[in-house]
């Protein structure tokens, strides 16, 4: 087996990223940049956009490195676009900076650090040692319609399915190396509507007030207690997100009252299951719903998998992962369609937070750990 003959430092790959602004959902130039990184490795590169207006367009990447005939083939996935920086910055959130152990910038954490570690890893692989790819997106972190579901529909299009994937998100929470993700909870979303007869307050005989309706309704689907976890789940949760009239007038009885209800979900449900209940509940009292089902709960149960990618991460940090399934949803939801796949990545504290940062040597240690799976996963 030949010697890889290109060095990358994860760091600097890690700047060059941040330093694209990619608010979701990105397009241009940060997938030039990480098409520039990847084709001097060996990787035949294919961009797309896929999507209209409102969830689109979106821009994808899926690069391929393919190792002899029959080898087998590991797969990176993740993100480009990013949460909008919001105020407060202590400096420029696509201006990357190093100050002390840190790196700062959007995105540091989630998630073009895990991104430039797993480009700097391959960097050191070399292609006889099987098949990579990358399938990246650049809309996780929006409504997620355009992204990575059609990354999925043209890896089967073209004849390259991975047999195992792993996800970059930011799954430490501590310690670099504390929690490896192998599932996540489903998620659904649901609007309520009201529906009544507006009138003056002081005839309400002339008139239907719905907001009655819907918080007897709200207060009933608050007393829901949905299960009590499974093995591997913490317990499914309801949350009432939003309750609106938008009624400007005191002497008024509205017509209309809305709210939104968040479930997120483990698998003693499916996400139809819990519209339907939802459903059944919200006809005795009037009221209409209107459901998206964002992904259904999944899990890649510990064997094989979780066992490389736990050993690759206790011979560089010490650390025996956690196995968990805690947290929101991600693009795994979706991969889960392809072959069994497990997330992880860098400490999640400041994801999403003003003033972003990840420690600049963990960045060193994470592109240690993913050459390890990545190696171990070829073998």
């Amino acid at each position: 087996m030949s010697e890889p003959t290109i060095c990358l430092d994860p760091v600097e790959l890690a700047e060059q990223l941040i330093a694209c602004p990619s608010v979701t959902p990105a397009t241009g130039a940060v997938f030039d940049c990480l098409e520039a990184m990847l084709q001097p490795l060996g990787f035949a590169v294919h961009r797309f956009v896929a999507g209209e207006a409102p969830d689109g367009p979106v821009e994808n990447l899926f690069a391929l490195r393919s190792g002899p005939a029959g080898s087998r083939h590991f797969a990176f996935a993740g993100h480009l676009d990013v949460v909008p920086p919001g105020e407060g910055w202590s400096s420029a959130p696509f201006g990357p900076e190093r100050r002390g152990e840190l790196l700062y910038g959007r995105g540091a954490v989630d998630m073009k650090g895990s991104i430039a570690a797993m480009v700097a890893a391959v960097a050191q692989i070399p292609a006889e040692a099987g098949t990579i790819s990358f399938l990246i997106t650049g809309d996780e972190e929006g409504p997620a319609r355009f992204g990575t579901v059609p990354l999925i529909e043209h890896a089967r299009a073209v004849g390259a399915l991975p047999d195992l994937c792993l996800v970059g998100e930011p799954t430490s929470v501590a310690r670099l190396g504390d929690m490896v993700k192998i599932g996540r909870r489903g998620s659904v979303n649901l609007w309520l509507t009201a529906d009544g007869a507006q009138g003056h307050v002081a005839y309400p005989h002339l008139a239907d007030n719905p907001i009655p309706r819907l918080v007897a309704l709200l207060a009933e689907l608050d007393a829901l207690v949905l299960d009590q976890g499974s093995e591997w789940f913490q317990p499914s949760n309801l949350e009432v997100t939003d309750i609106t009239v938008g009624n400007p007038a005191t002497n008024v009885i509205p017509a209309q009252a809305r709210a939104r209800l968040s479930i997120r979900f483990n698998d003693l449900h499916t996400g139809q299951g819990l519209v339907d209940r939802v459903t059944a509940i919200a006809a005795r009292h009037g009221t209409q719903v209107r459901a998206v089902i964002s992904g259904e709960s999944f899990v890649t149960l510990p064997g094989d998998f979780s066992a490389l990618v736990s050993a690759a991460v206790e011979a560089e940090t010490g650390l025996v992962p956690e196995l968990s399934t805690t947290g929101g949803t991600s693009d795994a939801r979706f991969l889960r369609a392809l072959c069994p796949v497990i997330e992880f990545g860098l400490c999640n504290a400041t994801m999403h937070k003003t003033d972003e940062a990840v420690s600049i040597a963990d960045l060193h240690v994470l592109t240690r750990i993913y050459g390890r799976i990545a190696l171990s996963a070829l073998s």
